[in-house]
């Protein structure tokens, strides 16, 4: 068999799909992620499982927002500078040890920032307005108590409020809510699990020495901190060589994964033998997209395991991970927007086109070496431009951008 002869290859497979084709077979290819509760501390930056409701009111009683004085808002209109008021102080109420008693006429009690209200009172005087006299038995008010400086009960939220709904991202804002609300554990979405995989004899390790056409695993790094970035569970089966019976024994190893993302091997060449593997003795989804940088990408399945085979030069496939494996694992795009073109985008035929751009004073500007051997121009570059098939957007069109920061 001939690999490369498009008649020759085994078995009924789609060949040259479109970006979307791609994306959404991808994102089929992946089981539907289970859920597990965790502790708090555990659930930063993961996805909630389900809607949460609050158990508990916050605040849990009507308190005070400052330092001050909590009195009877009526007693203390006249406190002005030409005016002051003064009170008497017959306790004080903090946070956890609330006054026992009632606030009467012409009467306040020292209260502290969170600090329930204590009954008959219902307004706050700052401690920066107030003049303690007689021992701080009495006190003068130079401005009128504040009903604007006490927080009433379940002001933020109620028990039953919904708080998060599902599938929102736990920011350390949101797990503080969750918290707050009262839950001890938190249902999150199943961390997805991927085994990844770079292929290739002249693909060594870095810190090795390099013989000329050799290169250090650069995908291999690349890609796991994306994975993590995503929030995947990351299975690292490290390097395999160019031989098809070596890298089926490395795939039959693999257990309990999601999906099996390798680099290398799955283009048009002799030595490509991810590609030949998956055609002999596994099954293809898909091989080739019309897509620039990334075309020779290929989605199969070995034993029933998902494998994503991403090209082996590392701007092909660090952006087919961009384009492809983050909507699938996140369900999420990188973020999108529209510049001005400041000068000529190229067409790529019946592709579509993800060039790495430069933002110079709102404009965006191709990055000068567009190469998939070039890994400099993602680290260099802020965006991709998106450059649809037949397009060749010139100086002042606008063009959909993607961020890579």
């Amino acid at each position: 068999m001939t690999p490369t002869d498009p008649a020759s290859l085994p078995g009924k497979f789609a060949q040259f799909v479109m970006l979307e084709e791609a994306q959404a077979a991808v994102r089929s290819a992946l089981p539907q992620p289970g859920s597990e509760w965790v502790a708090p501390a555990q659930a930063f930056g993961r996805r909630l499982a389900q809607p949460l409701r609050a158990g508990v009111a916050h605040p849990s009683a009507t308190e005070s927002a400052l330092d001050g004085i909590a009195a009877r808002a009526a007693d203390t209109l006249g406190a002005a500078a030409q005016a002051p008021v003064t009170l008497r102080v017959v306790g004080e109420s903090r946070a956890g040890q609330p006054f026992a008693g009632e606030v009467k006429a012409g009467e306040c009690v020292r209260i502290y920032t969170g600090a329930p209200l204590p009954p008959g009172a219902d307004a706050i005087c700052p401690v920066e307005q107030l003049e303690f006299m007689a021992g701080e038995a009495e006190v003068r008010l130079l401005t009128p108590a504040r009903v604007e400086d006490v927080r009433h009960l379940g002001d933020d939220f109620a028990p039953g409020d919904e708080l998060l709904p599902a599938g929102v991202r736990l920011t350390p804002a949101r797990v503080a809510l969750a918290v707050a609300g009262g839950h001890a554990q938190l249902p999150v979405l199943r961390r997805p699990r991927v085994a990844l995989l770079s292929t290739g004899d002249e693909v060594k390790a870095p810190g090795t020495p390099l013989e000329p056409g050799e290169v250090y695993d650069s995908n291999r790094y690349g890609l796991h901190g994306l994975l993590l970035e995503c929030g995947a569970e990351v299975l690292d089966l490290g390097h395999a060589p160019d031989d098809v019976d070596e890298l089926a024994a490395r795939l039959d190893t693999v257990g309990g994964a999601d999906l099996l993302l390798t680099s290398g091997g799955v283009s048009m060449g002799r030595y490509d033998f991810m590609r030949d593997l998956l055609l002999e003795r596994g099954e293809v989804t898909f091989w080739k997209i019309r897509l620039r940088p990334g075309g020779p990408t290929l989605l199969g399945r070995w034993n029933g395991l998902s494998v994503l085979g991403l090209p082996g030069n590392p701007v092909s496939s660090l952006v087919v991970f961009e384009l492809l494996v983050r909507p699938a694992l996140t369900g999420q795009q990188l973020r999108g927007t529209r510049l001005r073109a400041g000068a000529p985008f190229a067409s790529a035929g019946q592709k579509t086109a993800f060039w790495r751009g430069e933002v110079r004073g709102g404009e965006v500007v191709p990055y000068p070496k567009q190469s998939s051997g070039v890994l400099r121009s993602l680290s260099d570059a802020r965006v991709l431009v998106r450059v649809d098939p037949g397009q060749a957007p010139v100086a002042g069109d606008e063009v959909e951008v993607l961020w890579l920061d």
